[in-house]
């Protein structure tokens, strides 16, 4: 038995087929993982995502602290609210992971990372921050559902009181206010507007109760993942990790170099390849022929394996099986991918493969 979120028993509830996902028990789709994603793209879902990691910091020398952390700049976080996507890099320049950063004040900031790096993250944080002197304070009474699609802002709006509404609908994209004890986010992993709400642990189920009530439906994590690989979106562990620069993960607008001064972790392995070419890059690839495309298959040109696929599925508004891969720079045009014996052509392209809820690609 793994960790269970606030929303554990609704997930049950609702049908959810429910799998082990980083040592959380967590709902893979509630019946069909399509009509799910469709949902998302056409209307609005919602998805438990409360087993991320929240960590709080706080200190006088806080910002100095993430100015070294963090591969972007926190410097550009001025505004209450104002959130910034970025990497935590190692020494040698391999992603430790990727997160997104608040600003609060001056003396407070806050964190969101992964789940399935929680152990190792909170590790590096605290090594580096009581250097800083700045605390590290891990959220554990508090539960987040991410409302995405092209109705989930309006959807929320009807369900806040009206000061949480007049907040909300102020943001701008990657803002975040905190209202009668809501955090809201404007943020998320599909590609399509909406909000990451966070709200106590204990007000979580009703939360939920009522966004289901207005027809926004529950989405699991098989279309999460199909929803963010339609939309481009990285995913830890497969198309970066501490063996993989973001410069070859397609991250390398995430890496803020000026000023010049600053040295955060990192940087001078990275330096070298700034502006060099780089050995290795990170395409779209579309198969056109029936199959699905799935981590780990090999990448052929001329006969020769050239990389792999590092992530990949059936993509529902192409109609067709999608990937990220790894490949060598001067890779382009055709690829042959390798699955169950058989060498299927593949078009190479550059993600995303769907924008504002439309194919890119046809």
């Amino acid at each position: 038995m793994g960790a269970k979120t606030a929303l554990y028993q609704e997930h049950l509830n609702l049908g959810a087929k429910v799998v082990d996902f980083a040592g959380w028990d967590m709902p893979l789709h509630y019946g069909s993982q399509v009509e799910e994603h469709y949902k998302v793209r056409g209307d609005a879902g919602m998805f438990d995502v409360s087993h991320m990691t929240f960590v709080d910091l706080k200190g006088e020398r806080v910002r100095e602290f993430l100015r070294y952390l963090l591969a972007n700049n926190v410097d550009r976080l001025k505004s209450p609210g104002r959130a910034l996507y970025t990497c935590m890099l190692n020494e040698q320049g391999g992603v430790v992971d990727d997160l997104i950063v608040y600003y609060f004040d001056e003396t407070y900031f806050r964190m969101v990372v992964n789940a399935a790096t929680h152990d190792k993250d909170m590790v590096w944080i605290e090594r580096h921050a009581v250097i800083f002197d700045v605390s590290v304070t891990e959220l554990t009474d508090v539960a987040l559902l991410a409302v995405q699609g092209p109705e989930a802002r309006n959807k929320v709006h009807d369900l806040l009181s009206p000061a949480q509404r007049e907040k909300a609908e102020a943001l701008a994209p990657f803002n975040a206010v905190e209202s009668e004890g809501f955090f809201i986010s404007r943020t998320g992993y599909t590609g399509e507007d909406g909000y990451e709400v966070m709200v106590p642990a204990d007000q979580a189920v009703d939360f939920w109760r009522r966004l289901h009530k207005i027809g926004v439906h529950p989405v699991g994590l098989g279309a999460r993942d199909t929803l963010r690989l339609e939309a481009g979106m990285d995913l830890y562990s497969a198309e970066m990790d501490e063996e993989t620069s973001p410069l070859e993960a397609g991250l390398k607008w995430t890496v803020a170099w000026e000023p010049q001064d600053r040295n955060f972790i990192g940087r001078a392995a990275l330096e070298p390849q700034y502006n060099a070419i780089p050995a290795r890059k990170l395409v779209g690839l579309i198969l056109d022929d029936r199959g699905v495309l799935r981590g780990h298959q090999r990448v052929i040109v001329d006969g020769q394996v050239v990389g792999e696929v590092t992530s990949g599925s059936f993509s529902p508004t192409l109609g067709k099986a999608i990937a990220f891969a790894r490949v060598p720079y001067d890779v382009s045009g055709q690829v042959l991918v390798e699955m169950r014996g058989k060498q299927l052509p593949a078009r190479v392209v550059k993600p995303p493969f769907v924008r504002h809820g439309k194919a890119c690609f046809e």
